[in-house]
This record gives C-alpha cells, structure tokens and sequence, in this order.
C-alpha cells in the first residue's frame, strides 16, 4: 500500500503514519483487504473560513477535519491552528490519535482537525471570529457522540469555550461535552491544561525505575517549549530533581550545563512570547541541541525531528516522545538497533495524557457530575500505569521495540473491533 503523489493525504506525515502502520501490519500479518480500511479516514472535511480582518478585508483561510475511525465509539482530537496544517498531515494526526486512544482503552476512534493560519498574526477578534466560523462549518459533522474537539497546537482553552459556545446556540442549550480542555468555569475539568506534561513526567519516572537511575542525578533537554513542553519541564525540574540542560522554540535553542532556571524560562516567554533572545542560557544549533549528552531527551514540538541523519548521534538514554510522530521510521530502525542504550517511551504512549483526561472531562460533562484535580490526576496515572505495563510486557516477552510493542496493541484492539462489527452492507 503506497500514498501516491496524487492522493489527497499526500503529505509526508501521512506517509509516515501509513509506513508505521505496514511495519505493524506485516508484523500482526493484518490481511490485504483489511489494511487500506484500517488506514484511510472514514471521513475528511475540508472547509473554507472567510473572516473580516480588522483592517476591512475579506481573508479565507482553509480548515479540515478528519474521523479516522468510529468502531469503537465517536472520535476524538484536537484542532491546531498552524501555518503549515494540510488535510494530510491531519489525516496522519487522526490516525496516530486511534492507536493512541486504543492502547490506554479509551472508547473512542481518532479524529484530528486544523486550520492553516499562523494565529499570531490574528487579532483577538480575528482569532474568535476564525474559531466560530471553523465550529459553524464543523456542526453537521461533529457532535457529543459523533466527534469531541479539543484543543492542540495553537489554540487553547479561550478557543475551546468559542467553540462550545458556538455549537451549543445553534442547539439551543448548553453542550458542555461537545468539546474538552475548556475553561472549568465553562464545564471543564481541573488538570486538563496540565495533563499531557505530567503524563510525560509520570512516564519518564517510570522508566528511571526501571533502569534505576536517580531523577536527582540526572540532565534533560526538552525541544519544544509549548504548553506540553513547559509543564513537563517544570515537573522534571521541581518535582523529580532533574537538571534541565537544553530548552528550545520555533525561535531558537538554549544550552546551559550547570541548568536552565525553568521559572525564569517561562518568565520570559510570558513577556516576550517566545525563548528568542533568552540571556540565562547559550544559544546553540537546533540540531545540536537534539544530540547533547544528557539522560531524558523529550523532543516535544513538530514531527520528524529525528531522522536517520541524527538517531545514531543521539545521546540520551531515555526518549520521551512528547510530540506527535517525531521520529522517522528511517531513525527507528536505527533506534531499534539502539534498544539496550536508548529506552524509548513512544508517542502513542508518551503524550497520551491529554486525551486520557480529555475522556475524563466528556464523562463528566455527561453525567454533569466533576471530580477534583487530586481524582483526575490519580485516574489518569492510574490509565498511563496500565497501558505502560502492557506495553513493557509486551515488548519484553515478544522481543519488539516498545513502538512496535505500543503499536500492535492499539492496532490489534482497532481491528478486532472492525472485524467484530464487520463490513455494511
């Protein structure tokens, strides 16, 4: 199975994504007619958003949805907000996010939405105005029990709240549930905002017990200094002891081996919207901040960051895939050459914890009943414990990589579940 050059996911996302899927689905012996099922989208939106600039002109912006799957339960995924968002990329986001949901056993199937646009060039207006008109385009395929959004790169909860706002007047009444990581004062849920870092944390910590290594005598980089990547710094650095060495941005990368101040990081992306020009650390290459020695290397940004050009020059023993697809299938051959001396936490895993407590936060808003930070925290270490463990052993006892291990569990649980339901008419 091959993306060509004319299919309308050609993007080399998607063609990552499908070329992870044909590495598990040779594995699991997935029959031919079943693999293209389990790989394209059962549906794909692509919509046009005209707004008002503040200046008086009409600009239109395009915008897509994508629902990988819906054997399981409805779909669920964030929108991102990016300039380089294409409907392929999204398709290969909504299809990570399946296997993603399948492996911690959440009853849901993968969705993904974007729109192409850089949102710091919008005004607030610009930026509602941009977010109404994206829910208004979404209502006749979305719903509570059809598709949940929620947010991802470049949107956040103010966004969430518009589009909630927005599908609950054309219904009428409030639908809290038709999207997560919402205000709490609008139905969301304590922790959400905090839920993918410390689930990456969590994580990491798992995986120094089982190496018995000391998270006090050890150093992380963290490329990507986004929501994900700040509240996982923050947690290495001030609950598990760690010395965060390396911090990067779109804007640049940062070097300091004594430790970078996390408190003073955040401080200054808070006032000058991004790390450029931060004083406290040594500015270095992107690309050399990706191959520091250091123990805990959490690339936590964009995809394909590591590449067959740079997995055999890394040097950390653990990698955290904070990111979604950050690792190419050329680099993870080479990782998995690499087994004994890099401990890998792959995405599927790693960033899982966003839309465990994305779950939480449907439940809740279904059964208007909400639970304190402390219960939603518990819960979602309790789901990452699980779907850690089943993994591990699964990688130990059938001597695979843990992706491979992550992997053919989400997928086996998908295609048990199609075959179960099988084929209408």
């Amino acid at each position: 199975m091959s993306i060509s050059a004319h299919d309308i996911y050609a993007d080399p996302a998607f063609t990552m994504a499908t070329e992870q899927f044909r590495v598990i689905a040779d594995y699991l012996d997935i029959d031919a007619n079943m693999r293209a099922r389990m790989v394209y989208p059962k549906r794909a939106m692509a919509v046009t958003l005209p707004i008002h600039r503040d200046d008086g002109r009409i600009e239109v912006f395009n915008g897509y949805r994508v629902q990988h799957h819906l054997a399981l339960g409805p779909t669920k995924g964030g929108v991102r907000f990016h300039p380089g968002v294409t409907l392929g990329e999204v398709a290969a986001l909504s299809m990570w996010m399946s296997w993603k949901c399948a492996l911690t056993g959440l009853p849901y199937g993968g969705a993904k939405g974007g729109v192409t646009v850089d949102p710091r060039t919008l005004s607030l207006r610009e930026l509602e105005a941009l977010s109404r008109r994206y829910m208004q385009e979404m209502i006749p395929f979305v719903g509570p029990h059809t598709d949940i959004i929620g947010p991802d790169m470049g949107t956040n909860e103010q966004v969430m709240a518009w589009f909630m706002d927005t599908y609950s007047v054309y219904k009428g009444y409030a639908v809290p549930e038709i999207v997560t990581g919402k205000p709490v004062a609008v139905g969301g849920t304590a922790g959400r905002r905090e839920a993918t870092g410390r689930g990456v944390v969590y994580l990491i910590e798992r995986a120094l017990d089982i190496l018995k290594m000391q998270p006090s005598q050890c150093t992380a980089v963290i490329q990507g200094f986004g929501n994900v990547g700040a509240v996982t710094a923050q947690g290495l650095a001030y609950k598990s002891g760690m010395k965060v060495i390396g911090l990067s941005d779109e804007t640049g990368a940062f070097h300091r081996a004594a430790g970078i101040d996390i408190d003073l990081a955040e401080e200054y992306v808070k006032v000058h919207g991004s790390l450029a020009g931060f004083t406290e650390a040594d500015p270095i290459s992107p690309d050399e901040l990706l191959t520091l020695r250091c123990d805990v290397l959490v690339p936590a940004a964009i995809e394909a960051v590591i590449t067959g050009q740079n997995a055999g020059r890394l040097q950390c023993r653990i990698l955290a895939e904070a990111a979604n697809g950050p690792t190419t299938p050329e680099a993870d051959v080479i990782l998995a050459e690499r087994w004994n001396e890099i401990f890998m936490i792959p995405d599927i895993l790693c960033n899982a914890g966003g839309v465990i407590v994305s779950y939480f936060e449907w439940v809740q808003g279904i059964q208007s009943f909400f639970w304190n930070e402390t219960e939603v925290t518990d819960r979602l270490f309790r789901t990452l414990e699980q779907a850690f463990s089943t993994m591990t052993r699964r990688a130990r006892g059938a001597k695979i990589s843990h992706r491979m291990a992550a992997m053919a569990i989400g997928v086996e649980r998908v295609l048990a579940a199609k075959k179960s339901r099988g084929l209408f008419p």
